[in-house]
């Protein structure tokens, strides 16, 4: 799969979030551990998937947990059960990629987070200083290099469980409002303490899962009160330090682009075709102000007619690349059910349709 390329990737994901036009569509993706194992049946070679398909970023993060003992509290041919670092119980099935059943958690209770708070104050710990020297040798391969963490509601709800979070949105504001801010204020503190370890980042990729199916997971009026605080903190420590942000929000999360545009963010990712996040949309109506990253629909990619993923890249990236302002990206990730065939032709055709004349 190898192109003859005329510009980095740097270069390339820089001018799409900087609205301009490169030479093609830059391109990253998110497959399966189980569909990488069903295409290495199928004939992939053995080799890094992300060298292979041309994927285009690579990201460094720090340890943001709330730092409890891990242990593994069951074991069993059909799956595994854990306690994470945030205290959380998580049961995962062997075999197949899904989400992880929560099945208990440390904090629950606002009593429970004000004594659990120290744990996310910043020390020396969360960051591994000897992986700048990698980021600098991946930005001397011409990768776009971020800084990856989470922050806001993805982040409590993984550590206090969503019913109590969407729970506490009810009843405490202002306990929803100290951990979005408190997890905003360790990714930059963490962030910082990269950089002042001679980290080279392009960028930021954060993320926030916000939304559903259906719509927001809270109002407009909840996000601004609440979240839009913190994401404007972490969001503007790295735009003051030249440095866009990519923010990855599953579900509909239409509703809040305007404040996400207001709180600084540089791009939208992974736009969920099935929860109604429609690229062609989203690009006449907010492509000047935001850029966007996704939005093809892996329903597509699985069709055993070919001419609809055809159909889907021509329009979606067709519409998407013009004026710079896109980024190529499954709708979220690429499932078990897409033959390595079929992902082969995903690769071909974004190369085609994003290329640039």
């Amino acid at each position: 799969m190898s192109r003859i390329n005329r510009m980095t990737s740097r270069e390339r994901i820089n001018a799409a979030l900087a609205h301009e036009e490169a030479d093609r569509v830059a391109l990253q993706d998110g497959p399966w551990a189980t569909a990488l194992t069903r295409w290495r049946g199928e004939g992939m070679p053995d080799t890094n998937p992300f060298e292979l398909f041309g994927y285009e970023m690579v990201g460094f993060g720090a340890d943001t947990s709330a730092q409890l003992p891990s242990e593994v509290v069951e074991d069993t041919e059909t799956h595994t059960i854990v306690r994470n670092s945030n205290g959380a119980l998580a049961k995962n099935w062997k075999g197949k990629t899904s989400t992880p059943e929560m099945i208990d958690f440390t904090i629950k209770t606002r009593e429970d987070w004000e004594q659990n708070r120290h744990r996310f104050e910043m020390n020396d710990s969360r960051v591994n200083a000897d992986g700048a020297a990698n980021s600098h040798a991946q930005k001397e391969k011409g990768h776009w290099v971020h800084y990856t963490g989470i922050v806001g509601y993805d982040k409590q709800q993984a550590m206090i469980g969503s019913e109590n979070l969407l729970m506490a949105f009810a009843e405490d504001e202002e306990w929803v409002a100290d951990m979005f801010m408190t997890s905003a204020d360790l990714v930059v503190e963490t962030a910082q303490a990269m950089l002042d370890a001679g980290y080279h980042f392009d960028g930021a990729f954060l993320f926030d899962d916000m939304g559903y199916r259906n719509g927001t997971l809270f109002s407009p009026d909840q996000y601004r009160r609440l979240a839009m605080p913190a994401h404007a903190k972490a969001f503007g420590f790295f735009r003051d330090r030249g440095l866009p942000v990519i923010l990855h929000s599953c579900g509909c999360v239409k509703e809040f682009i305007p404040d996400l545009i207001g709180a600084g963010l540089s791009c939208l990712q992974p736009l969920e075709v099935k929860a109604g996040m429609d690229v062609v949309e989203l690009k006449d109506k907010y492509g000047d102000e935001l850029s966007f990253m996704g939005g093809i629909d892996v329903r597509k990619m699985s069709s055993p007619d070919p001419a609809d993923i055809e159909e889907e890249i021509r329009v979606k990236i067709g519409r998407g690349k013009q004026g710079g302002g896109y980024i190529y990206h499954s709708d979220h990730s690429v499932p078990d059910d897409v033959s390595y065939e079929q992902y082969c032709r995903v690769i071909e055709l974004v190369h085609e349709y994003g290329a640039y004349d």
